[in-house]
């Protein structure tokens, strides 16, 4: 990380749009001892921000998260149109597995409030931003309140990729469906992990990952199983992979532990005119990096340290029991 961890557990933003690969990265948040997280906000991507915040609301009740905010923040995009990822997740954001009826009450504030309000409240230097879907959220609280950007430790964030697309030939999903907000957020002056295709496209859930998964037992890891199936079979009739890769939870593990993701400083910048490469996210490798270079690019990932860690979150979240869960109000912490 860009300075020396501060002592006890990384406490973090996770602001997400589940997605598959997002409630994988919520549950690892949750069930990670050294991840303190501190709220979990929702934005308009992978499905509608109905859908996806309902999509968190369940995972948070499947994991039995209490006391951890849930907040929904931007429905659309800055200037653009909503542009969701259906054929990958679903109709729903995260098809497949049965959903439970969330037993966690949405906190009242919108997203980019209960941003703004944790990052002040908290010590400068102390809140990492773990954005996993599209970044209009993190831009909207950068832009409503100027002093969060120096206060935040870093932003890691999951999308782009310095090599090739996923929806085009250049531009990753998440950066594509608000290229202007990504363009604010990579030029504030914080420092940004992009964890990119290049590095996600490694995070494969092969099939020795999902039977380590399915010997776990519990509900949760039940979920994710039955998350796995259909995430899948979408990645090969859509894209071709023999396996799918688990975007979303490698920006928290790279918080958790930073050696199991390497990263070079390069200076990236969002690509907002192109006809071809709208939203292309172009990665300066030309060595060395200038002196006040504040972004950097994940390279490569150990994957079996990661799948180690996932597995090891599930065990530790255990079984909760959803029959006798009574609904829960969350409030910041």
């Amino acid at each position: 990380m860009g300075a020396d961890a501060p002592a006890g557990p990384r406490k973090i933003i996770l602001d997400c749009d589940p997605g598959h690969d997002d409630a994988v990265a919520i549950l690892l948040a949750h069930g990670n001892p050294d991840i303190e997280l501190l709220a979990v906000t929702t934005v308009v991507g992978n499905q509608t921000l109905a859908k996806v915040t309902q999509n968190a609301l369940s995972v948070g009740t499947i994991a039995g998260m209490t006391g951890i905010p849930f907040a929904a923040g931007c429905d659309r995009p800055l200037v653009r149109q909503v542009e969701t990822a259906g054929d990958i997740h679903g109709e729903t954001g995260m098809d497949g597995p049965t959903q439970p009826e969330p037993a966690i009450e949405l906190d009242r504030r919108h997203a980019v409030d209960l941003i703004i309000e944790t990052i002040m409240a908290h010590a400068p230097g102390t809140i990492t931003l773990v954005p996993t879907g599209g970044l209009t959220n993190i831009a909207m609280a950068a832009r409503k309140e100027p002093r969060i950007v120096e206060r935040v430790r870093e932003v890691v964030l999951m999308g782009g990729g310095y090599h090739a697309g996923n929806w085009s030939a250049v531009a990753e999903f998440n950066i594509i469906i608000d290229p202007e907000a990504a363009h604010i957020v990579f030029n504030e002056d914080w420092p940004v992990v992009m964890v990119g295709l290049d590095l996600t496209h490694q995070a494969l859930a092969t099939d020795e990952v999902v039977a380590r998964i399915e010997s776990i037992g519990t509900g949760p890891a039940k979920f994710v199983r039955e998350l796995m199936d259909f995430f899948a079979q979408a990645y090969q009739d859509h894209q071709g992979f023999d396996f799918p890769p688990v975007h979303d939870p490698c920006a928290v593990a790279y918080v958790i532990d930073p050696t199991i993701v390497s990263t070079v400083k390069v200076p990236v910048n969002i690509e907002l005119r192109g006809t071809l490469t709208l939203g292309m996210t172009v990665a300066d490798f030309r060595a060395p990096a200038p002196p006040d270079c504040n972004t950097s690019v994940a390279v490569d990932l150990d994957h079996g340290r990661f799948w180690d860690l996932v597995t090891d979150a599930l065990e530790r979240i255990g079984d909760v029991d959803l029959a006798s869960t009574a609904p829960m109000t969350a409030t910041a912490r």
